[in-house]
């Protein structure tokens, strides 16, 4: 398993984050990389030993999960991984693309050359944590890289609520592709999407995003088929299943 650690999470408004917020989105990141389970339920002491740190912030993250939706209480045990159907991943995805794909495209005539070089070490963090098969990094990297990028549109309530949709989003696949060693490939996407931006590319940008989420998608179905979590559920068409990638 890769190594865990507490996250360097940047600065929220004017205030850095508390060490509960902290620990929250951690844990968030642990839930979209897959690496604490749907179904399986978890104790606060036993996810504090694991990331490093005390029951109590463990705990009350715990709850604010919970308030979110992405976990159950289970009284006297702990908390219970929410599971995530097919169909909410597809849906999840469709609003991402609906927002992120022109947002991001639209910022090759608007965003300032200085602003994203300024996301550029994030960029690399994304690729450096991939080769190093650090999950909770990648996935931490990673949405700070976009909700970084949609925030140069000035639009912050379409921020949140890209956050939202990608805290319940979920990345069973990555740990198989860091595996494989396909993981480096998909991060260095992130890359592209700012050298396109920083060229005043509109349309290479589009293109690029257009398969950074088709890659998502394909990946999740992937992935949850292959862990039977989606045997209730029928299959969707061939043509409509992506198996080209990973990213998000």
């Amino acid at each position: 398993m890769p190594p865990q650690h507490t996250p360097d999470l940047p600065v929220l408004g004017s205030r850095k984050p508390s060490h509960r917020e902290r620990v929250a989105d951690a844990l968030r990141a642990a839930l979209i990389a897959g690496e604490l389970l749907p179904g399986e339920v978890y104790s606060a002491p036993g996810l504090a030993a694991r990331f490093g740190v005390s029951a109590t912030p463990v705990r009350e993250a715990m709850l604010d999960l919970a308030k979110e939706g992405l976990v159950d209480t289970v009284p006297n045990k702990g908390f219970r991984v929410t599971a995530v159907s097919e169909k909410q991943l597809d849906e999840y995805t469709h609003i991402r693309a609906l927002i992120e794909i022109p947002t991001t495209a639209g910022l090759a005539a608007s965003a300032d050359p200085v602003a994203l070089e300024a996301l550029r070490p994030v960029a690399q963090e994304i690729v450096t944590s991939a080769a190093a098969g650090d999950l909770i990094a990648y996935v931490e990297a990673d949405l700070r890289f976009h909700l970084g990028l949609l925030a140069l549109a000035g639009n912050d309530h379409l921020v949140d609520v890209v956050r939202d949709l990608r805290r319940r989003s979920r990345l069973y696949g990555l740990t198989a592709l860091a595996e494989q060693g396909r993981l480096e490939a998909s991060a260095e996407e992130h890359l592209e999407i700012l050298d396109a931006l920083l060229a005043r590319d509109e349309e290479a940008v589009r293109g690029v995003m257009t398969r950074h989420l088709s890659h998502v998608r394909g990946m999740w179905a992937s992935a949850l088929q292959g862990r039977g979590e989606l045997r209730d559920q029928p299959p969707r068409p061939a043509a409509s299943r992506r198996q080209t990638g990973p990213s998000s």
